[in-house]
């Protein structure tokens, strides 16, 4: 479980790393890692955020931005993988995602295309509805039961370290909840907001 509580908390930590807030408001931050043949807590191969505010691109979520960073880091020429595109493909079965909130159906499904390993995730979609947003409402499970006809198999585990995932998306939609560090609730819109230099 140290292991696991590590790379949840690598997820949570790609927030501050490559989001462009304190307090970004869709909080989903994700870690791909490589368990197999090391020792110790793993390899870290690449992390993702939720990038639908910077890009425009509904579709890019924490996990599949993950994946898009993980497939350049392992075909980049100059990297230290430099692997062809099919052994790219094939590495995705070696790793492990983990995500600091259960994934959408659109994400759950692209983790059993790439054919991970394992899939960890903190924070439920049910937690997530009860706290306001808004999600499709199909569960991780249902999607890994409806694609079992796909010729590998990921490994799901759910609900690691959600005491310390769940605060990343309890004040989005719940004034009264305190913002992120580094962060200030406005008067005017009662969003939380990064606080600037001359606030201080």
């Amino acid at each position: 479980m140290s292991t696991r509580a590590h790379w949840m908390r690598r997820a949570n930590e790609a927030l501050g790393e490559l989001s462009t807030s304190p307090c970004p408001f869709s909080a989903f931050g994700t870690a791909v890692v490589n368990h197999t043949g090391t020792n110790g807590l793993g390899d870290l191969i690449c992390l993702g955020v939720n990038e639908n505010r910077q890009t425009g691109n509904p579709a890019l979520h924490g996990e599949i931005a993950a994946i898009q960073n993980c497939t350049d880091i392992l075909t980049d020429p100059q990297g230290r993988f430099r692997l062809t595109p099919l052994k790219a493909l094939n590495a995705f079965a070696d790793l492990t995602l983990y995500t600091n909130a259960e994934s959408c159906p659109m994400c759950a499904s692209a983790i059993r295309w790439a054919g991970f390993k394992e899939y960890v995730y903190g924070t439920s979609i049910d937690t997530l509805v009860r706290n306001g947003w808004g999600q499709i409402r199909i569960s991780s499970h249902e999607v890994f039961q409806a694609s079992s006809d796909l010729s590998s198999s990921t490994r799901l585990i759910g609900g690691v370290l959600a005491s310390e995932t769940n605060p990343f998306f309890l004040w989005q939609f719940n004034s009264s909840y305190p913002c992120p560090g580094g962060c200030s609730r406005s008067e005017a819109t009662g969003r939380c907001r990064a606080i600037k230099r001359d606030e201080l």
